[in-house]
C-alpha cells in the first residue's frame, strides 16, 4: 500500500489514499485538519500515531508539505567487506550519518559529504538510493525535514574520526547483534533506513 510516514518525536502520521485501516490509529480527513492541529494532538502521550486519509495521495501530500518549512538532507548506510553498519552516536542516541543539502550542491553529493565529514571515511562508493525519510521538529518554528538515504560501500581500514563540532562522540561499524541494540536507542526513521534495507 502506497503511503507517506512523517515522524513527529517518533510517532507516525500515515498520509493514505486507501481506505483500508493498516493500524490502530485513529483516521482523519487530511482536508479538515490544520496541520498544528495533528502536531497538538500527537502531544497526547495516549496517542501513538494517526492516520490522515486523502483521496489523491500525491496532491494530499503536496497539500501537506506546503504547510512546513522544508529542510532537505541527505545521508548513508555504509557497509563495509564485513557486512556491518556504518552508526555515529550523537545527542545520546545511535544515529545514521547526514546533514544539510549545500547551495550548488547535488543529494548525492551531500550524501558522501556528509558521510566523510561526520565519521573520518573515505573510498565511499554509492551503490543506490535507499528511501526518503520524513520528520518534524521545532528549532525556530515547525520545520519539515526530508532526508534521502543511499546505500554506500567502503573498504576503508583506517581510523575513524567522529565530527565533535557536530556532537558526534563516537562512529563506528555494527554486526546485526550491535545493530539490533543500537536500534532500541534510536530514531524510528533511522529504524525504517535500517528495515528498507534489510528488505532489499
Amino acid at each position: 500500500m502506497q503511503m507517506y510516514v512523517v515522524f513527529v518525536n517518533d510517532k507516525p502520521i500515515f498520509l493514505t489514499s486507501s481506505q483500508i485501516k493498516e493500524n490502530k490509529y485513529p483516521v482523519y480527513l487530511l482536508k479538515d485538519i490544520v496541520t498544528e492541529e495533528i502536531i497538538h494532538k500527537l502531544k497526547d502521550k495516549k496517542l501513538k500515531g494517526i492516520n490522515l486519509y486523502t483521496p489523491d495521495l500525491e496532491l494530499g501530500w503536496q497539500e501537506f508539505l506546503s504547510t512546513f518549512n522544508v529542510v532537505s538532507a541527505a545521508g548513508g548506510l555504509v557497509v563495509n567487506p564485513k557486512n556491518e553498519i556504518l552508526f555515529i552516536y550523537r545527542s545520546y542516541k545511535w544515529d545514521l550519518p547526514k546533514g544539510r543539502i549545500e547551495k550548488g550542491e547535488t543529494v548525492k553529493e551531500t550524501a558522501i559529504r556528509e558521510v566523510e565529514e561526520e565519521c573520518g571515511i573515505f573510498n565511499l562508493k554509492l551503490i543506490k538510493p535507499l528511501l526518503t525519510t520524513y520528520h518534524v521538529y521545532f528549532q525556530n518554528g515547525m520545520k519539515l525535514k526530508e532526508t534521502f538515504w543511499f546505500v554506500m560501500t567502503s573498504d576503508f581500514t583506517g581510523e575513524l574520526t567522529p565530527q565533535l563540532e557536530e556532537g558526534i562522540t563516537e562512529v563506528v561499524f555494527k554486526n546485526k547483534a550491535a545493530i539490533a541494540k543500537a536500534l532500541k536507542n534510536s530514531y524510528k526513521n533511522i529504524e525504517l533506513v535500517y528495515d528498507t534495507f534489510l528488505k532489499m
